[in-house]
């Protein structure tokens, strides 16, 4: 596929270092004097001729990171970096408090406008949305690749998705609503009434720095209410392109810019948003240790939460499984977007009679991952996201060694400009080793041998989260026993297919210490509305429920 634009040169060669610092819900990007320097020169991608594509979105060398009706930005100021290169974007002013105080209670106001459109204007805004990202997919998508990392296909994918969300959220406009009930009491009327819930507050990650706000945003959007986005501090480009679209698309129709509100920010603002009781829910994605505490927070006002947090997925290869399907399933499960998808697979459980063909045939494929450039169109494997990233690569490298491992193919860092490690599989560790058990967000590919399918069922089940799995069979009835009560206890139940690459018309979300949330499609509209139950009597009469008497 062609990069648009001129957005098909390689990136420069040169490594700028940076400290990241791992905090509550984000990491904070703190510049050392000689990468600030670096990042005040002329050198930022923004400024090359073969990245118009980020003009083209309206971004520049510093970027407002502030939006709720006009823009500003009075905060700390970060820089964004190539992941395939570590080279700098282009910066980004964030929120202070003072800010995001401002922009809540323009929210606020926003809303007592946007809850009066009928939900089928609401709609049509949303549909005018979704057409404004089909216009710029190629740079949305360009510029996901560069400030994420993951190849340029999936940067286009993911804008996809958005604009996916905004149809399915076209027809959900007219079809949100509660039933009419029988009622027992002669003369009365039982119907139960869905109303938004206001302020929906998004924190997203930087792994789906689009795909994940579109799925809360236009479902939100449509039930009433108005947004209020963070996404990761280091991906704030995307963030800020984003908004900028769906701003445009709002003023067109007068309609207040904050509905769709964003502030850039760390830690302090994320603390803020889970802490507001203005917030009537909180969607956030992330860690299941930063999710816990956000849980904790949001618990403590007795708000409504959204929590999408960690996977440890598995793959099951039973003897008669199709092994055709099997190999290109699991490798590209495994390695695409360098293992940093939350539906990764992580876990391989392969029949004992079929464990050494598959192995051998999946290390043969990952031998023959085009490794590079995520801008190429050949490219099928880019870099991790941030160095950090590549130091929990390498601790759990060291972690499998330790308990007892055998590296297959990987297992160490790639000698090239950038975030690179190699894709990497793991044989000969116990079924419930610590390192097995604990989700690292980089392209690990744990190999188990089963024996029996109690064994594999228990084991796809023994680990704390609870997103996706995956069967490989032709026998129907185990198909419906891992479809069953005794079967997977994921959100995510697949059959024959990878664990990763959900489609957006099916509820997405998890179990356990996934937070048991839910986004995108079936009734998961539900989260961003309140329910009342109403009981009208148009009669004369006042007869009680259950047949009371009181006279």
């Amino acid at each position: 596929m062609r990069v648009a634009l001129g957005c098909m040169r390689q990136f420069a060669m040169q490594r700028v270092l940076t400290q990241r610092v791992a905090r509550l819900f984000a990491v904070r990007i703190k510049l050392s004097p000689s990468v600030g320097a670096a990042a005040n020169m002329s050198t930022l991608l923004v400024n090359r001729p073969q990245y118009s594509c980020l003009r083209e979105l309206g971004l520049s060398e510093d970027n407002d990171g502030v939006y709720n009706g006009s823009w500003g930005g009075q905060g700390q100021v970060v820089t964004s970096y190539c992941p395939a290169n570590n080279e700098p974007i282009a910066r980004v002013r964030q929120a202070t408090m003072a800010e995001y105080e401002e922009t809540v209670q323009k929210a606020q106001d926003a809303w007592k406008v946007w809850a009066d459109v009928p939900a089928p204007k609401r709609g049509e805004v949303v549909r005018q949305i979704g057409d404004a990202l089909r216009g710029k997919i190629k740079a949305l998508g360009s510029l996901v690749s560069l400030e994420m990392g993951k190849i340029y296909v999936e940067g286009v994918g993911e804008v996809q998705e958005y604009v996916d969300v905004c149809d399915y959220a076209v027809g959900l406009s007219r079809m949100i609503g509660g039933p009419i009930l029988p009622s027992e009491r002669p003369g009365h009327a039982l119907i139960e009434q869905w109303n938004p819930v206001g302020l929906v507050g998004i924190i997203t990650a930087f792994n789906f720095p689009v795909a994940v706000y579109g799925w809360n945003n236009a479902i939100a959007l449509i039930c009433g209410n108005v947004c209020l986005w963070k996404g990761a501090p280091t991906t704030p480009l995307t963030s800020v392109a984003v908004t900028r679209i769906v701003a445009e698309v709002l003023e067109r129709n007068h309609l207040p810019g904050a509905i769709c509100s964003m502030t850039c920010g760390g830690a302090d603002i994320g603390t803020a948003m889970a802490k507001d009781e203005r917030v009537g829910l909180l969607s956030f994605t992330g860690s299941t240790q930063v999710g816990k505490q956000v849980a904790m927070m949001v618990q403590e006002r007795f708000g409504r939460q959204l929590l999408e947090l960690g996977g440890n997925n598995a793959i099951i290869v039973f003897e008669d499984a199709d092994l055709n399907l099997v190999v290109p399933s699991a490798v590209f499960a495994s390695v695409g977007t360098a293992g940093q998808r939350c539906t990764t697979t992580r876990r391989l459980m392969l029949h004992e009679s079929v464990h050494d063909d598959v192995v051998e045939r999946i290390a043969k494929a990952y031998k023959q991952i085009r490794i590079g450039d995520p801008w190429e169109p050949s490219t099928l494997y880019g870099p991790l996201h941030t160095k950090q990233a590549v130091q929990q690569y390498l601790a759990a490298i060291e972690q499998v060694k330790q308990q007892g491992g055998t590296l297959v193919c990987g297992g160490k860092i790639m000698d090239r400009p950038g975030n690179y490690v190699e894709p990497t599989i793991i044989t000969g560790l116990p079924h419930d080793a610590p390192i097995v058990h604990t989700e690292t967000f980089v392209p690990i590919l744990y190999v188990l041998k089963f024996k029996t399918e109690d064994e594999a069922f228990a084991w796809n089940n023994e680990v704390k989260q609870g997103l996706s799995s995956s069967i490989f069979t032709k026998d129907m009835g185990r198909v419906f026993r891992w479809l069953g009560p005794k079967g997977s206890d994921c959100g995510i139940v697949n059959v024959n297919i990878p664990t990763s690459g959900a489609e957006i018309g099916g509820a997405f979300g998890g179990e356990k210490h996934t937070g048991g949330g839910r986004e995108s499609g079936s009734d998961s509209w539900k989260q961003y509305m309140r329910r009342s139950t109403c009981t009208i009597n148009y009669s004369k009469d006042l007869p009680l429920a259950q047949g009371i008497k009181f006279e």
